[in-house]
Protein backbone atom coordinates (compact mmCIF):
# COMPACT_ATOMS: atom_id res chain seq x y z
CA UNK A 1 0.00 0.00 0.00
CA UNK A 2 1.39 3.66 -1.11
CA UNK A 3 1.89 6.08 2.02
CA UNK A 4 0.59 9.35 1.63
CA UNK A 5 3.43 11.87 0.70
CA UNK A 6 3.66 15.38 2.81
CA UNK A 7 2.48 16.85 -0.19
CA UNK A 8 -0.93 15.27 0.26
CA UNK A 9 -1.28 16.95 3.76
CA UNK A 10 0.33 20.26 2.41
CA UNK A 11 -2.90 20.91 1.10
CA UNK A 12 -6.33 22.85 1.96
CA UNK A 13 -7.62 21.38 5.49
CA UNK A 14 -11.58 20.51 3.87
CA UNK A 15 -9.74 19.17 0.90
CA UNK A 16 -7.52 16.78 2.69
CA UNK A 17 -10.51 15.79 4.98
CA UNK A 18 -12.83 14.64 1.89
CA UNK A 19 -9.84 12.71 0.34
CA UNK A 20 -8.64 10.94 3.61
CA UNK A 21 -11.93 8.72 3.90
CA UNK A 22 -11.35 5.53 2.54
CA UNK A 23 -7.51 5.72 3.07
CA UNK A 24 -5.85 3.35 5.74
CA UNK A 25 -4.54 4.41 9.14
CA UNK A 26 -1.82 1.73 9.96
CA UNK A 27 0.08 1.72 13.23
CA UNK A 28 3.08 -1.16 13.28
CA UNK A 29 3.72 -2.37 16.72
CA UNK A 30 7.25 -4.90 16.01
CA UNK A 31 5.84 -7.11 13.37
CA UNK A 32 2.42 -6.20 14.34
CA UNK A 33 0.05 -3.97 11.65
CA UNK A 34 -2.78 -2.75 13.21
CA UNK A 35 -4.97 -1.05 10.19
CA UNK A 36 -8.13 0.33 10.13
CA UNK A 37 -10.41 1.87 7.53
CA UNK A 38 -10.78 5.49 7.73
CA UNK A 39 -14.51 6.13 7.84
CA UNK A 40 -15.54 9.96 9.16
CA UNK A 41 -12.99 12.69 10.11
CA UNK A 42 -13.63 16.50 11.50
CA UNK A 43 -12.06 19.42 9.67
CA UNK A 44 -10.33 22.12 12.22
CA UNK A 45 -9.42 25.28 10.07
CA UNK A 46 -6.98 26.77 12.63
CA UNK A 47 -6.84 30.68 14.35
CA UNK A 48 -10.48 31.66 12.41
CA UNK A 49 -12.03 28.42 13.60
CA UNK A 50 -13.63 29.19 17.57
CA UNK A 51 -13.66 25.57 17.44
CA UNK A 52 -9.88 24.54 16.93
CA UNK A 53 -7.84 24.15 19.41
CA UNK A 54 -5.39 27.08 17.16
CA UNK A 55 -7.88 29.53 17.44
CA UNK A 56 -6.67 33.07 17.46
CA UNK A 57 -3.28 31.68 16.87
CA UNK A 58 -1.46 31.39 19.94
CA UNK A 59 0.76 28.58 20.80
CA UNK A 60 1.02 26.40 23.67
CA UNK A 61 3.05 23.46 24.47
CA UNK A 62 -0.63 21.01 23.58
CA UNK A 63 -1.51 22.47 20.16
CA UNK A 64 2.47 23.59 19.12
CA UNK A 65 2.42 20.72 16.39
CA UNK A 66 0.06 22.05 14.55
CA UNK A 67 2.09 25.38 13.64
CA UNK A 68 4.85 22.60 12.45
CA UNK A 69 5.05 21.54 9.45
CA UNK A 70 1.98 19.43 8.09
CA UNK A 71 2.05 15.57 7.47
CA UNK A 72 2.32 14.89 11.65
CA UNK A 73 0.50 13.52 14.34
CA UNK A 74 -1.41 16.09 16.82
CA UNK A 75 -2.89 13.54 19.66
CA UNK A 76 -4.37 14.80 22.94
CA UNK A 77 -6.29 14.25 26.14
CA UNK A 78 -9.87 14.38 26.34
CA UNK A 79 -12.10 14.42 30.07
CA UNK A 80 -8.20 13.38 31.54
CA UNK A 81 -8.60 9.39 30.16
CA UNK A 82 -9.02 9.56 26.43
CA UNK A 83 -6.70 10.41 23.75
CA UNK A 84 -7.50 12.14 19.60
CA UNK A 85 -5.52 11.43 16.85
CA UNK A 86 -5.28 14.70 14.14
CA UNK A 87 -3.45 14.65 11.08
CA UNK A 88 -1.51 18.30 10.70
CA UNK A 89 -2.78 20.11 7.36
CA UNK A 90 -1.65 23.11 5.17
CA UNK A 91 1.63 25.14 5.11
CA UNK A 92 3.86 25.21 8.35
CA UNK A 93 2.86 28.11 10.45
CA UNK A 94 -0.96 28.07 9.44
CA UNK A 95 -2.17 25.45 12.56
CA UNK A 96 -4.71 23.18 10.82
CA UNK A 97 -5.65 19.56 11.77
CA UNK A 98 -8.33 16.79 10.83
CA UNK A 99 -9.74 14.69 13.21
CA UNK A 100 -9.70 11.02 12.78
CA UNK A 101 -13.23 10.26 14.21
CA UNK A 102 -13.81 6.57 13.40
CA UNK A 103 -12.28 3.99 11.39
CA UNK A 104 -13.58 0.36 10.38
CA UNK A 105 -10.68 -2.50 11.24
CA UNK A 106 -9.05 -3.55 8.35
CA UNK A 107 -6.17 -6.08 9.94
CA UNK A 108 -4.62 -6.78 13.53
CA UNK A 109 -8.61 -7.06 14.91
CA UNK A 110 -7.71 -9.70 17.26
CA UNK A 111 -5.29 -7.08 18.76
CA UNK A 112 -7.51 -4.41 18.68
CA UNK A 113 -10.42 -6.62 20.55
CA UNK A 114 -7.35 -6.95 23.35
CA UNK A 115 -7.17 -3.56 23.80
CA UNK A 116 -10.25 -2.58 23.87
CA UNK A 117 -12.02 -5.10 25.49
CA UNK A 118 -9.36 -8.05 26.58
CA UNK A 119 -10.82 -10.03 24.42
CA UNK A 120 -10.33 -11.75 20.97
CA UNK A 121 -12.23 -10.33 18.07
CA UNK A 122 -14.11 -13.21 17.46
CA UNK A 123 -15.50 -13.37 21.38
CA UNK A 124 -17.22 -9.71 20.52
CA UNK A 125 -20.91 -9.32 20.00
CA UNK A 126 -22.52 -7.67 17.05
CA UNK A 127 -22.57 -4.60 19.46
CA UNK A 128 -19.03 -4.64 20.71
CA UNK A 129 -17.67 -5.16 17.00
CA UNK A 130 -18.95 -1.91 15.42
CA UNK A 131 -17.85 -0.04 18.81
CA UNK A 132 -14.48 -1.14 19.03
CA UNK A 133 -13.53 1.93 16.90
CA UNK A 134 -16.62 4.15 15.86
CA UNK A 135 -15.27 7.23 17.83
CA UNK A 136 -11.75 9.60 18.40
CA UNK A 137 -11.33 7.94 21.81
CA UNK A 138 -12.14 4.54 20.59
CA UNK A 139 -10.17 4.16 17.65
CA UNK A 140 -7.06 5.53 19.55
CA UNK A 141 -7.63 2.80 22.51
CA UNK A 142 -8.34 -0.14 19.62
CA UNK A 143 -4.91 0.97 17.35
CA UNK A 144 -2.52 1.89 20.25
CA UNK A 145 -2.10 5.92 20.04
CA UNK A 146 -1.38 7.31 22.70
CA UNK A 147 0.76 10.67 23.66
CA UNK A 148 3.85 8.67 22.85
CA UNK A 149 2.68 9.36 19.44
CA UNK A 150 2.57 12.93 19.66
CA UNK A 151 4.29 14.69 17.33
CA UNK A 152 4.86 11.44 14.88
CA UNK A 153 5.99 11.48 11.49
CA UNK A 154 3.02 10.73 9.41
CA UNK A 155 6.03 9.79 6.52
CA UNK A 156 7.48 7.36 8.90
CA UNK A 157 7.40 3.51 9.81
CA UNK A 158 5.41 3.67 12.46
CA UNK A 159 2.31 5.64 12.40
CA UNK A 160 0.90 6.33 8.87
CA UNK A 161 -1.89 7.00 6.37
CA UNK A 162 -1.69 4.75 2.95
CA UNK A 163 -3.82 4.68 0.41
CA UNK A 164 -6.70 2.27 -0.24
CA UNK A 165 -5.67 0.32 -3.45
CA UNK A 166 -9.06 -1.57 -3.18
CA UNK A 167 -10.48 1.70 -5.36
CA UNK A 168 -13.46 1.48 -3.74
CA UNK A 169 -16.52 3.62 -4.24
CA UNK A 170 -18.61 5.54 -1.41
CA UNK A 171 -20.85 8.40 -1.15
CA UNK A 172 -19.23 11.56 0.94
CA UNK A 173 -21.72 13.15 3.57
CA UNK A 174 -21.34 16.25 5.69
CA UNK A 175 -22.69 17.92 8.76
CA UNK A 176 -21.49 20.26 11.48
CA UNK A 177 -19.19 18.52 13.81
CA UNK A 178 -19.80 17.01 17.03
CA UNK A 179 -19.58 18.12 20.54
CA UNK A 180 -18.51 21.67 19.41
CA UNK A 181 -21.37 23.54 21.59
CA UNK A 182 -18.90 26.75 22.68
CA UNK A 183 -17.87 27.54 19.42
CA UNK A 184 -20.34 30.22 18.53
CA UNK A 185 -21.08 30.09 14.63
CA UNK A 186 -18.34 27.58 14.26
CA UNK A 187 -20.55 24.78 15.03
CA UNK A 188 -22.74 25.12 12.36
CA UNK A 189 -19.90 25.04 9.77
CA UNK A 190 -20.76 21.45 7.64
CA UNK A 191 -17.09 19.99 8.36
CA UNK A 192 -17.43 16.91 9.52
CA UNK A 193 -17.18 14.20 6.80
CA UNK A 194 -18.14 10.59 6.69
CA UNK A 195 -18.81 7.41 4.32
CA UNK A 196 -22.35 7.04 4.74
CA UNK A 197 -24.01 3.89 5.02
CA UNK A 198 -20.72 2.55 7.08
CA UNK A 199 -21.50 1.05 9.80
CA UNK A 200 -18.60 2.20 11.59
CA UNK A 201 -19.86 6.14 11.74
CA UNK A 202 -19.47 7.58 15.34
CA UNK A 203 -23.00 9.25 15.12
CA UNK A 204 -25.71 9.04 11.90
Amino acid sequence: MKKLTRDFYNRDTLEVAGDLLGKYLVHEIGSQKLIGKIVEVEAYKGPGDKAAHSYGGKITERNKVMFGPPGYAYVFNIYGMYQCMNVVTEPEGNPCAVLIRAVEPVAGEDFMARNRYNKDYEALDKRSSINISNGPGKLCIALGITMKHYGQDLCGDVLYITENDKNEEFYIATSPRINIDYAEEAMHFPWRFYIEGNKYVSKK
